[in-house]
């Protein structure tokens, strides 16, 4: 399928009829994929699944220090879990859970085989029904809600795959969790190169096997690789893609002893040009913040009713509840709150090694960007740094932050 996908234009006109009969093949091969994949709607991927730990106080304080959380009904005697950890509970960590059925990797091998060899996380949805508190043992179910038809995206054409999770707490269901990922085939761009190669970090080397159990770390891995996106996702997403990079950020790693490198493939165009750095999502949530960085302008959010600025940009307030708000701009000045030092997997539109930064604005809020200006091992905690702005191609820029000169450690 590959193979013609990639030869369709010159075939076509070389063909005639036999183009026409290519395109019908491949439709039918399309309706094939399809079936096939839509059948497992409805299946189970975990049954009776047992959350590793109960609720406990440790990682919810973890928790909050990652986020700058200090909502006081998170501590104390009669504290709850913040509700956006409903998924963390879930998780099953680099060894997984041992009970998962197989229908979620059979179907990504589908995809697999099908030529959909890439994959990128596009968002998640939460319920909750009831609050976690300290002690409750958590249980989980989870099936395979939905398969999209076919859908052409800027990343390539592929196949939106929907798991929903309904989480349960002392055995009374607390909440829903749907996580949701496209399976495409990567766009042919023009001098060659693929689209969203960098978006599928997650799967290295286009294998999918264990993504049920490490969406989360897709998810992260995206975050930090492609550093400067802390903004991107959907509303219904943005809590917990937030949890998600800071936790990645204030956990430094050592460096890794050799850098990863990336040799061109056999036959490869060495004047192609070379690949671009993955787009940022922009929806209705988050536009305000991309408009202001289109006139190099960093933006935050202060809400209307309590005056708490906040990072990044929600449709409501997190102290509060309240819906309503504005935007103040930052002065541009920070300091590396903690930081990563990227070194693989490597990603092509990227050049590793790089530092990552969790950057506390000078307002109290913080992001996530790149620290620029000072050799990666010479970035440390506490660092100033001032922002300025970045264009990466014609069509992106991004903020990052410069550590001021002769603070480098």
């Amino acid at each position: 399928m590959s193979e013609r996908a990639a030869s369709s234009g010159e075939g076509a006109a070389a063909l005639g009829e036999g183009g026409h009969e290519d395109k019908h093949d491949d439709e039918h091969e399309y309706e094939d994929v399809y079936a096939r994949a839509k059948a497992y709607e409805g299946r189970a991927a975990a049954v009776e699944g047992v959350g590793k730990d109960l609720v406990n106080e440790p990682m919810i304080r973890h928790w909050c220090e990652a986020m700058g959380d200090t909502n006081p009904a998170y501590v104390g005697a009669d504290a709850i879990a913040p509700p956006t950890m409903l998924q963390a509970w879930t998780m099953g960590g680099l060894s997984g859970h041992g009970g998962r059925s197989k229908v979620h990797d059979e179907l990504l091998g589908l995809l697999d085989a099908a030529g959909y060899t890439s994959v990128v996380a596009t968002d998640c949805e939460q319920e909750y029904l009831r609050p976690l508190r300290p002690g409750d043992k958590i249980t989980f179910d989870s099936l395979i809600e939905s398969v999209s038809e076919r859908k052409t995206t800027k990343l390539g054409t592929g196949y939106f795959v929907t798991t929903r999770m309904e989480v349960r707490a002392g055995g009374e269901p607390a909440g829903t969790h749907r996580f949701r990922i496209l399976k495409y085939m990567p766009a042919v761009r023009r001098g060659g190169g693929t689209g969203g190669a960098a978006a599928s970090g997650a799967v290295a080397a286009g294998s999918t096997a264990g993504v049920a159990d490490s969406a989360e770390a897709a998810a992260g891995t995206g975050k930090a690789g492609a550093a400067g996106f802390q903004a991107e996702g959907s509303a219904a997403a943005a809590a917990g893609s937030k949890a998600a990079a800071a936790t990645v950020a204030v956990a430094p790693v050592a460096p890794v002893a050799s850098k990863a490198s990336v040799a061109p493939a056999a036959g490869a165009d060495a004047t192609a040009a070379p690949p671009r750095r993955p787009r940022p999502v922009v929806n209705r949530d988050n536009a305000g913040f991309w408009e202001g960085v289109s006139r190099h302008r960093l933006l935050i959010q202060r809400c209307d009713g309590c005056k708490t600025l906040r990072f990044p940009w929600l449709p409501g307030c997190n102290a509060c509840g309240c819906l309503e708000w504005d935007t103040v701009e930052a002065g541009g000045e920070g300091t590396v709150y903690s930081y990563v030092v990227m070194h693989h997997p490597p990603f092509p539109a990227f050049d590793p090694p790089y530092a990552v930064g969790l950057i506390e604005l000078a307002e109290g809020v913080r992001m996530i960007s790149n620290v620029v200006g000072v050799p990666h091992d010479r970035v440390r905690i506490g660092m100033p740094v001032r922002l300025e702005f970045e264009r990466v191609d014609e069509e992106l820029e991004l903020p990052v932050f410069r550590a001021v000169e002769g603070s480098g450690g």
